[in-house]
């Protein structure tokens, strides 16, 4: 078995109000990834995710485009060890 990756995102540029959340959540979901995804005030989208090494990094790319109606303009990515605390990915507040 494969150990796990975990990411942690911030992401900056037009991403709130364009979906990015809920494209985010059904990406993470659909390559079996768990974590979680919510605004901040300050107007950028932040993201832990944990999960296969290469579906991390398919998830990071996606991140750096993002949907349509998004224009994402930075990614800041720290790599952390997974800590397997995440049952799914979810949308959190």
């Amino acid at each position: 078995m494969t150990a796990l990756s975990r990411v942690h995102l911030l992401v900056s540029g037009r991403v709130q109000g364009v979906g990015f959340r809920f494209s985010a959540l059904d990406h993470a979901r659909r390559l079996g990834l768990t974590g979680w995804v919510r605004n901040l005030p300050d107007g950028r989208v932040e993201i832990v995710a944990e999960g296969d090494p290469e579906r991390i990094e398919r998830f990071v790319r996606w991140c750096h485009e993002g949907p349509p109606g998004a224009l994402v303009t930075h990614v800041e990515e720290e790599r952390l060890p997974a800590s397997g605390e995440f049952r799914d990915f979810r949308i959190t507040y």
